[in-house]
């Protein structure tokens, strides 16, 4: 078996992305490949079900800082930009009944901000492209259901994370 089919559409909202990263789709989508994959093999995945899925589908957007905002703000009501959101899709992991097993589970979409993105890797000491694929990789692991507001499930979250990026040839986002 060679894994599961991946259609990602990925869009450029914020055009300060192609010069900052001109590089982004291809590691975007090397980034959500991997995380899939990964995530499918993992102990901790949380919703067990999504491992029957045989195609999946999923939106990546590099936005603004005020296109975030204004996203964060309306399904958040935090009127500030953030770095990515992630909107799932899917409930608890199921697909609506009735979807056959080879029609592709839509995950939903992972929404990145330029310019709080790239003042993060200045801080943090990160690329550029590290930072953004690191924050990918988080985005789309929420899209799988994993979370980070219990200690456990943070320490699993992390740990799938550092696995995915240190096979895409970044070092560990948290050291």
């Amino acid at each position: 078996m060679t894994g599961p089919t991946i259609k990602i559409g990925f869009s450029v909202a914020d055009k300060g992305w192609d010069k900052a990263l001109p590089e982004a789709g291809k590691l975007v989508r090397a980034a959500v490949r991997r995380t899939i994959k990964a995530a499918l093999g993992a102990q901790s995945l949380p919703w067990k079900r999504v491992r029957e899925a045989q195609r999946f589908s999923l939106g990546v957007t590099l936005e603004s800082d005020a296109g975030l905002r204004q996203l964060n703000h309306g399904y958040r009501g935090k009127d500030k930009a953030t770095n990515v959101l992630s909107f799932a899709a899917l409930d608890a992991g199921l697909p609506p009944k009735g979807i056959p097993k080879d029609y592709p589970w839509e995950l939903g979409d992972v929404v990145l901000a330029l310019g709080v993105v790239r003042d993060e890797a200045k801080a943090q000491g990160k690329t550029l492209p590290q930072h953004t694929c690191h924050l990918v990789v988080h985005g789309v692991l929420h899209l799988l259901g994993f979370d980070h507001q219990v200690e456990r499930d943070a320490e699993a979250m992390e740990n799938l994370e550092r696995e995915i990026l240190a096979g895409l040839g970044w070092p560990d986002p948290y050291a």
